[in-house]
């Protein structure tokens, strides 16, 4: 019997990569979606493709770009903050305009095309950095814009976009991928390229701090 299909938006980060191994353990033949959108560094986008060989999971590298768009990822004159350990409130220069709104009508043709019923994101609205499409309310309304504006929806196949990650803090999921065997050391999460995370972006305060919860040391600083 043919196992059940799934597309999971993978960036090589340690939220996507966890919820990688969510849908394998819940027996999904996962195809992984990945994008090349003109972001400053290409470290994400080869771990993601290295996790996604490891799991020997089909995967599709999508280039698109972004001219229009002046975020810190995709924007070399615009410096990304470092921080002193404090998570802004406010939304963040990273912040890439209708990002996972691109990804998603993307995700949703693919899903559509395979035959398969489900999406997997790994957004997180607890430790993350007030990204508004990140959002369970944004994420619920996309799914229903997809399901109202596809073959599959209209014909009562409809696509369900699932984020098993949503509301847990970063231990949580740390914790949570460490049960299931997820190879963090080949997760990249710094917004900078360099050779070694930062420890100053949010990216890596979010990873740093979850990591410390859990009493455990990250062996990619």
């Amino acid at each position: 019997m043919a196992r059940k299909k799934a597309v999971i938006l993978l960036s090589g980060g340690l939220d996507s990569t966890t919820t990688l191994y969510y849908a394998k353990a819940k027996g999904y033949d996962c195809f992984c979606l990945m994008f090349d959108y003109g972001q400053r560094h290409k470290k994400e986008l080869r771990a993601a493709v290295k996790l996604a060989k490891l799991n020997k999971c089909r995967y599709t590298i999508v280039k698109i770009a972004l001219p229009w768009s002046k975020s810190a990822l995709t924007d070399l004159a615009v410096k990304i903050p470092k921080n002193t350990g404090k998570i802004g409130k406010n939304i963040p220069v990273t912040y890439v305009p209708a990002r996972n709104t691109i990804f998603f009508s993307f995700a949703a043709s693919y899903a559509e095309s395979i035959g398969a019923k489900r999406i997997f994101i790994g957004a997180n609205a607890l430790d993350y950095s007030g990204y508004p499409d990140c959002r369970p309310k944004y994420i619920k309304a996309y799914e229903k814009a997809v399901n109202l504006g596809t073959k599959s929806g209209v014909t009562g196949k409809k696509i369900r976009i699932e984020t098993p990650l949503i509301a847990l803090t970063k231990a949580e999921i740390i914790k949570l991928g460490r049960k299931l065997g997820v190879p963090y050391q080949l997760t990249w999460s710094c917004y900078r390229g360099e050779k070694l995370p930062c420890g100053t972006c949010e990216s890596c305060l979010l990873r740093n701090k979850g990591f410390k919860e859990n009493s455990l040391i990250d062996n990619k600083i």
